[in-house]
């Protein structure tokens, strides 16, 4: 014998040969589950690029990989046109400098999204992978120009034009020239009957980070047991969300607290509504929804046609809107007036919320639904901060007992841990909360002092020279932001040894972060809906590898 090697196969071939050698009993179901990497179950979850024709495909830029699969169609550079592009029929790849929430309808109109700039949790990656859409970001090399519709590559001659066919690799960030043939990733029996089989030896819960009904109902499909992660905020953007959209502009905009409150109670409905359907779709399973969180420039419209359209919607000047905007700006706005924060300081916005929540539960519960809402107040510090989101809590939530004439609604409370200072003092957070949730995004950027949305600038050149093993927003980096999270968990179940910890950072779908989240005693990850899978099997492969050293 000359050479040994192992034999690569893909995830469809590694599914059937451990099933197949599972019943000639060749091997036992802790093998079976074991045989099979979790990131492989990508390759049944979408389509992919044939690997036979990849390796001569003409490979033009690199980035990061921000959504698994694989896209082809012609490039797009606005919005606008990759909407127009879907109406007609035309599968596209929208190419942006990088997104914002303004563009999420011609987002969700491409087959594949392209970014220039942005990290693992820019705002085109997280939309992305909420989807299960293919996409790439921080590709570095490429310098996108809106005006002429082109895009140039450093290094290179070739300079990309709308209407250029290319093709995206999402799982490993690649862009090629040209079309190439895909592979079909339909679903099988025998995917449902391994991951029955992997979630026998599963200890630590699967949830999901979703913000619509539609998103709910998609991973509860995948396995999710309950939602780590609704962002509230996400209800202002893409379709349907003009009505909100503008109330809460309105809500912004207010000089007194007396109009502030008027925009809320027009808001309300809308609120109220989109956490129902939410909380409906995941009935019987716990649901953690985080406050109003993003600072609230991002909502104030920035082109001066935009402006002018709302101007006239709430009969103003188009430069109060404007100052309105420039007053709002601050200078690290991720850093800035955001989270409980706005609560601190607009208490009636967070109770807004509250109401919503627990009459949407109270309603369900009258229809004999059991919802089990838990409200999370994110970007705290300090216990203070906590305790006095509490009093709204408890304060609007007897108000809803009475209303409704019920003796009791089931809910928790607790807070998303992402600023070192509440790790730190995770003893003191848990005396206010019933559970913790790692925010490990932000804990991630605020520890490293990386912009999560500026890391395309540099973090290939890092995973390069090696001067780190990986993309900290990618895989949680154990030593760091690690000893953070176990601090955390050790401090906050000596205040409160039945604390409920998860995490929600889009770290919860990496295998590695998984086994490390399992190995430090958390009780559920949360990631997207299509890597729910990856994360049921990698916490069932964590517990038993654990299992076999005992």
């Amino acid at each position: 014998m000359l050479q040994c090697r192992v034999g690569k196969r893909t995830g469809t071939a590694a599914l059937n040969m451990a099933i197949d050698m599972l019943a000639e009993g060749l091997i036992n179901e802790k093998t079976a589950v074991m045989r099979i990497e979790p990131k492989q179950l990508d390759e049944l979850l979408y389509p992919i690029i044939d690997p036979r024709t990849e390796k001569d495909a003409h490979l033009i830029v690199k980035g990061l990989p921000a959504g698994p699969g694989a896209a082809c169609g012609v490039l797009v550079f606005t919005a606008e046109d990759a909407v127009a592009s879907f109406r007609a029929g035309k599968t596209c790849i929208l190419l942006r400098e990088e997104t914002n929430p303004e563009d999420v309808e011609g987002m969700r109109a491409a087959t594949g999204i392209l970014t220039a700039r942005g990290g693992m949790t820019s705002h085109a990656a997280l939309v992305a992978r909420g989807w299960g859409k293919c996409c790439i970001v921080g590709a570095g090399a490429l310098h996108v120009d809106e005006k002429t519709r082109t895009a140039r590559i450093t290094g290179s001659d070739l300079v990309l034009k709308e209407g250029d066919v290319v093709t995206l690799n999402g799982t490993r960030g690649h862009v090629y020239v040209g079309s190439l043939p895909m592979m079909d990733a339909t679903e099988n029996p025998r995917f449902q009957q391994f991951m029955t089989m992997a979630d026998q030896f599963r200890t630590m819960g699967v949830r999901t980070n979703a913000d619509t009904p539609a998103d709910a109902r998609i991973a509860r499909g995948f396995g999710a047991e309950g939602i780590g992660l609704v962002r509230t905020e996400h209800m202002f953007y893409g379709e349907g969300s003009d009505q909100p959209l503008f109330y809460l502009r309105k809500m912004i905009l207010s000089n007194t607290a007396e109009e502030r409150k008027i925009a809320l109670n027009e808001l309300y409905p809308f609120v109220k509504a989109s956490l129902k359907g939410t909380l409906e779709a995941m009935e019987g399973l716990p649901v953690t929804i985080r406050l109003l969180d993003p600072p609230l420039h991002e909502f104030v419209p920035q082109g001066a046609e935009k402006q002018s359209e709302l101007a006239r919607a709430l009969g103003i000047a188009p430069e109060d809107i404007q100052k309105r905007g420039e007053d709002l700006h601050e200078s690290n706005p991720m850093m800035g007036h955001r989270g409980v924060r706005l609560g601190v300081t607009y208490p009636e916005v967070s109770e807004m919320q509250i109401r919503a929540i627990f009459e949407c539960t109270a309603e369900l519960m009258q229809d004999g639904k059991r919802c089990v809402p838990e409200i999370m107040v994110p970007v705290t510090c300090d216990v203070s901060e906590l305790d006095v989101t509490r009093k709204i809590v408890d304060q609007v939530h007897a108000e809803i007992l009475k209303q409704f004439g019920i003796a009791d609604l089931e809910y928790k409370y607790g807070t998303m841990i992402e600023i070192p200072r509440a790790a730190l003092l995770a003893d003191q957070m848990a005396k206010s909360s019933d559970f913790f949730s790692f925010g490990t995004n932000d804990l991630t950027q605020l520890t490293f002092g990386f912009s999560r949305d500026d890391i395309g600038g540099f973090m290939n050149e890092y995973l390069d020279q090696k001067l780190l093993a990986a993309d900290p927003f990618q895989t949680i980096d154990q030593d760091g932001v690690g000893q953070l999270i176990r601090m955390s968990v050790e401090k906050g179940r000596a205040t409160k040894p039945n604390l409920k910890i998860g995490i929600c950072g889009e770290q919860g779908g990496d295998p590695a972060s998984v086994d490390f989240c399992y190995k430090t005693g958390l009780t559920y990850v949360s990631c997207s809906p299509f890597r729910v899978p990856i994360a049921r099997l990698a916490a069932a492969q964590s517990a038993i590898k654990a299992s076999m050293k005992k």
